[in-house]
């Protein structure tokens, strides 16, 4: 019959345990106190390297871009950028158009890029911020995804009207559009797009209904609203402000802190006591999650000498954008303020896409 283990036993076996194990301990110790030295010391010695070194002789930068190739205003700012800052960056960057759903495909396409300081996302408002609250499944989070690197630019919507309109200023064009529910018909380039989520905005804000018409081209939408067919747009000053100049349609607000250089003679909704609709896509350069941080700070340097040429700027605002930049802080406080905005509307609106 086994004997009790008695405590004074207990005792002994484990202070013999100690000796054996006390120092194998300190052996162990020792050892992974110099290896996290070492790791410390490399860590600290790379991150002066990777930041001068990089990018590396003959290595390309890619530069994921959610839209198809040679169209539209994201491509043409995409490529615009792009060039200048290969030339600080004295190398080539490529620039991957892989356009789909919104964005969905280019920024989940990018999440599944190399970390490596060699791939970017080129992206914008609708596929960065209204997509969260917009899509139940999307491949990708954009604040847990991405790291942000810099606000490149912004590009306003505009509040047009056909010429047949009895409206001239934004008190007629909201005091007819009060008087006559449900028989004004807006266009956007589709369910979720800034025009769209801009007409949502002021029916929002001004308790109208108007009826929202989606094209797949925003030239059929801009011809049907120079036609009649339709009698408005919330359209981005690129793809309209031809069209005002020439008198083809009644530019009522620009939907912007400021006026734009494009239009200098159209009001904004701040200067027409509508601080609250403001509505622009803007547009944001970000590096898949993990991509070093020296990386970041270089690109967002690089970036902001680009935004600050003034050949660069006077480009980007012949277009109708105006240039950003600043911190990759600022962006990220940026998108976390637009998700939240944009969020609030889908949702009011019940906009949903599958």
């Amino acid at each position: 019959m086994p004997q009790p283990f008695l405590p004074v036993q207990a005792a002994a076996l484990l202070q013999g345990l100690a000796r054996v194990a006390r120092p194998r301990a300190a052996r162990a110790w020792r050892s992974a106190s110099a290896a996290l030295a070492t790791a410390v010391v490399t860590a600290l010695t790379a991150t002066p390297a990777l930041a001068q070194d990089w990018p590396a002789a003959g290595k390309t930068l890619r530069l994921i871009v959610p839209t198809p190739g040679g169209s539209g205003t994201g491509d043409t700012i995409a490529r615009a950028v792009a060039e200048e800052l290969g030339k600080r960056l004295k190398t080539s960057i490529v620039i991957d158009n892989k356009p789909g759903a919104n964005g969905n495909i280019g920024a989940t396409a990018a999440t599944q890029a190399p970390a490596d300081g060699y791939h970017f996302l080129f992206s914008w408002a609708g596929t960065l911020a209204v997509n969260q609250a917009m899509y139940k499944q999307m491949g990708y989070d954009s604040q847990r995804d991405f790291v942000p690197i810099v606000l490149v630019a912004d590009v306003p919507n505009i509040l047009v009207v056909n010429n047949d309109l009895p409206a001239k200023d934004m008190a007629e064009f909201t005091r007819y559009a009060l008087a006559n529910p449900g028989k004004l018909s807006f266009g956007s380039t589709g369910i979720g797009s800034s025009m769209h989520l801009a007409g949502e905005l002021y029916m929002r804000e001004y308790g109208t209904q108007m009826v929202h018409v989606p094209f797949s081209n925003p030239g059929n939408a801009t011809t049907n609203l120079i036609s009649g067919e339709l009698q408005l747009m919330f359209q981005l000053i690129p793809g309209i402000a031809t069209q005002i100049k020439a008198g083809r349609v009644r530019a009522i607000a620009v939907m912007a802190p400021q006026r734009s250089p494009a239009l200098p003679d159209v009001p904004t909704m701040v200067e027409l006591g509508a601080p609250k609709l403001m509505s622009s896509t803007w547009f944001a350069l970000l590096a898949p999650k993990g991509t070093p941080a020296p990386v970041i700070e270089r690109m967002n340097a690089a970036a902001n000498e680009v935004l600050a040429d003034p050949a660069v700027r006077k480009r980007l605002a012949d277009m109708g954008a105006t240039p950003l930049g600043g911190t990759s802080r600022q962006l990220a406080d940026h998108l976390a303020a637009e998700i939240d905005k944009w969020g609030r509307i889908v949702r009011d609106a019940k906009i949903e896409v599958k």
